[in-house]
């Protein structure tokens, strides 16, 4: 099976055998335009030519005709507006682009926030597409008008590989105008926004068949023409599938450039502490938390105040870190270096070190930067289970589960194993999967991520600091509201 990981900055496709070993691999970049500091375009085309690249690289290491499937896990919160013949009329917009955050207001008051809340599960924020959406139609109403299709990463290139556009439940969820009780395209946020279902990408269980690969397809990719492509879905649910949180009890915690984590629930469950996706598999839901600024946070952190990224200043602050106790000696980090998601969904939260001393050194900042990601997933967990949701083991990916410091934080804040995953690439593994499923190498989501995925080592908590750790948690989380009523408290004390 190809599962094709068509990221914000990457596309990859990869190979992927019956027991999830990677039997070849193939990736090209991504460049994100950014014309402002509100922002984040790029250009839809570049979605194409970097998956025929990283396709080509496969199709040259291997013989095409062993290719049984393929499937797509793509950027979600991403969307295009095409012509009738699928060319972007415009760059496409990124789940980074901020232009919508004055109409997110404006629109939640429209429909009401509650109401918005409950058919799309996601709380009242400019990342999911639906306000960009309405910002288009606030100001470019001509171009949102003359569009034939508003589609995702997915549906652009399933439409290119096959000729047909289609999302999935799941790449269309992060758009904000699925309804995810019913699974189907929200009319009631389609009507205010005066677009047409017809416009939308057909709706597709994950799994489905979209179609084959067509000649045209075949010619640009080195692909046999008439190879299946399965449906896939956004590239959080497909790495919680490439890690097979697809049941109760295993979270899965992604340690990218983003922190993302979740657990299954066999309902959809809404909160303002975590975002409500449909899961991966179509059955049951994913309650995720996301934080914008995670092992981005780290990076700026080691690049501006460590000396850079190499692997000699991560050893050195690791291996001091990890001689630290509890808390980093007094430092605390508020870790919103791009505003914050849940729970607060603060665009203008900003980042802080505080209870900084003389004795303090880089590695105390480090240590507790990684505290602060850390706590607030381990909030939301908390969170989930008192919602009644079982929590027995984290699995987890990410270029930050190389840290062996960051994966016993992990550990010990939570209470929970936790549990690496051998392949760092889950949301291309769990494209694959679903292409798997799709084509019949297995009789069931189930059975094939008992067969595809696979793990490396499994670190338990140190329960011995779990007071410490609540304690933590309390200072850590009151220094958000410390910064956001700084003005407050100047005018109590009358400080001019």
């Amino acid at each position: 099976m190809i599962g094709i990981d068509s990221s914000t900055q990457s596309v990859k496709a990869i190979v992927w055998a019956k027991d999830g070993t990677a039997v070849a691999e193939g990736r090209a970049p991504l460049d994100i335009l950014q014309p402002d500091a509100m922002r984040a375009e790029q250009n839809a085309e570049d979605w194409w030519r970097s998956a025929v690249t990283a396709i080509r690289q496969v199709t040259g290491a291997i013989d095409p005709a062993l290719i049984d499937g393929i499937a797509i896990s793509n950027q979600r919160e991403t969307m295009a507006l095409v012509d009738a013949d699928g060319k972007p009329l415009a760059p496409a917009t990124l789940w980074l682009d901020r232009r919508a955050a004055e109409i997110t207001k404006v629109m939640a008051a429209e429909i009401g926030d509650h109401e918005m809340h409950r058919i799309s599960g996601k709380p009242v924020d400019c990342i999911p597409c639906v306000y960009r959406l309405r910002w288009y139609r606030e100001y470019m109403p001509d171009l949102l008008d003359s569009a034939a299709g508003i589609v995702d990463v997915h549906g652009f290139l399933t439409r290119r590989l096959t000729g047909t556009s289609a999302a999935t439940w799941t790449s269309a969820d992060p758009f904000g105008i699925l309804d995810i009780h019913e699974k189907q395209w929200s009319r009631t946020t389609l009507d205010h926004l005066k677009i047409p279902t017809k416009k939308l990408p057909k709706l597709l269980r994950p799994g489905e068949l979209v179609g084959a690969i067509t000649e045209a397809a075949a010619a640009e990719t080195g692909l046999k023409a008439g190879t299946p492509v399965f449906a896939g879905g956004g590239d959080g649910q497909c790495a919680g599938l490439g890690v097979g949180a697809i049941k109760p009890g295993v979270v899965y915690l992604n340690l990218g450039t983003a922190v993302v984590g979740g657990v299954w629930s066999p309902t959809a469950e809404i909160s303002k502490a975590w975002r409500t996706l449909v899961s991966p598999t179509g059955d049951g839901y994913i309650l995720e938390s996301v934080q914008r600024a995670g092992a981005f946070f780290v990076n700026w952190f080691v690049d501006n105040f460590a000396g850079g990224r190499s692997e000699a200043t991560f050893r050195r602050l690791e291996e001091a870190g990890l001689k630290m106790p509890v808390g980093s000696e007094g430092v605390t980090v508020c870790s919103h270096l791009m505003g914050c998601l849940d729970p607060y969904w603060d665009i203008e939260s900003t980042a802080t070190f505080t209870g900084l001393g003389p004795q303090h050194t880089q590695a105390h900042l480090y240590r507790a930067g990684l505290e602060a990601i850390t706590l607030e997933f381990a909030r939301a967990l908390k969170l989930m289970r008192t919602a009644g949701l079982s929590l027995e083991q984290i699995l987890v990916i990410g270029g930050g589960a190389d840290s062996r410091l960051w994966l016993k934080i992990v550990a010990d804040s939570t209470g929970l194993p936790v549990v690496r995953s051998l392949s760092n690439e889950a949301s291309a593994l769990g494209a694959g999967i679903s292409a798997a499923v799709g084509s019949g190498w297995f009789p069931s989501f189930d059975a094939a991520v008992g067969a595809m995925t696979r793990v490396a080592e499994r670190i338990e908590p140190d329960l011995s600091a779990a007071a410490q750790w609540e304690a933590l948690s309390r200072k850590q989380a009151a220094v958000y509201f410390a910064n956001r009523h700084l003005e407050e408290v100047a005018k109590q004390y009358q400080v001019e």
